[in-house]
């Protein structure tokens, strides 16, 4: 019986069952992280967004002595004091509840009131030493989101006690509005910045599981909002510690 020469090319074209099982493993694997990409891609444009909306709104409160003096010249300055922490409690309680539209409201609500509040950073500080502790703040929230987006380590465990820490920081930033103690204040810098350089790290690894690619759109936009937000307060906080070190007065 003759043998077909071009039998063991043929044999060889035809793809083995375990073959078209690792394609078809490989294709889902791309699919999730074109997936992955893009809804990462969202949460960091929100953040962005809402830093630039932050400074927008803080460099206008600064230029109007109407506004400065209205807003912190007068009760209004509490009302502004404990209004982001409001909404940040509102928006995490019913966030489930809201539509995604809602949520993203909320979001640029937030971000405009951290910007009244920052508005006296350009009466208190040069313009230079702002833009300087910005970029050095950009630069190490980069590296800390990258980690966090990187590694292999389940950093659960120190979230939960970050966590712990933010409450406790909290109340001592709280306290220390009526003792205004300079010790007190400069161990709540050094504290709070280690704390929310380590959320940072935290957060975009709980952001990056949160992640379904199942997930329908209306949800993956209310997880990407949440995710801004996280890291939108983390960036917030980290500037606002750096400049208590790296700002020179006016």
């Amino acid at each position: 019986m003759a043998r077909d020469p071009n039998a063991r090319f043929t044999l060889r074209a035809q793809p083995t069952t375990q073959s078209r099982r690792m394609s078809g493993a490989e294709a889902y694997d791309a699919g999730v992280d074109v997936g992955l990409r893009s809804y990462m891609l969202r949460v960091y444009n929100y953040m962005a967004l809402g830093i630039a909306l932050t400074g927008a709104v803080a460099f206008a409160v600064s230029t109007s002595p109407v506004m400065l003096n209205m807003i912190f010249n007068t009760p209004l300055k509490w009302i502004m004091i404990f209004a982001p922490l409001g909404v940040v409690f509102y928006l995490s309680a019913r966030i489930g509840a809201m539509s995604a539209k809602s949520a993203q409201m909320w979001f640029w609500v937030l971000a405009s009131l951290y910007g009244v509040m920052f508005s006296t950073i350009f009466l208190d500080f040069t313009g230079t030493s702002i833009a300087r502790t910005f970029f050095v703040t950009a630069g190490a929230f980069a590296a800390l989101s990258l980690y966090g987006y990187t590694t292999k380590r389940d950093l659960t465990a120190m979230g939960s006690f970050l966590i712990i820490g933010v409450v406790g920081l909290l109340i001592a930033m709280i306290l220390n509005m009526f003792m205004a103690s300079s010790a007190l204040e400069f161990a709540i810098t050094v504290i709070g910045l280690f704390i929310f350089a380590g959320l940072t790290a935290y957060d975009t690894q709980r952001i990056k599981s949160m992640y379904v690619e199942s997930d329908h759109s209306e949800v993956s936009d209310k997880k990407s909002i949440m995710g801004a937000l996280s890291l939108y307060i983390n960036f917030i906080m980290i500037f606002q510690f750096l400049l208590s070190f790296l700002g020179q007065q006016e």
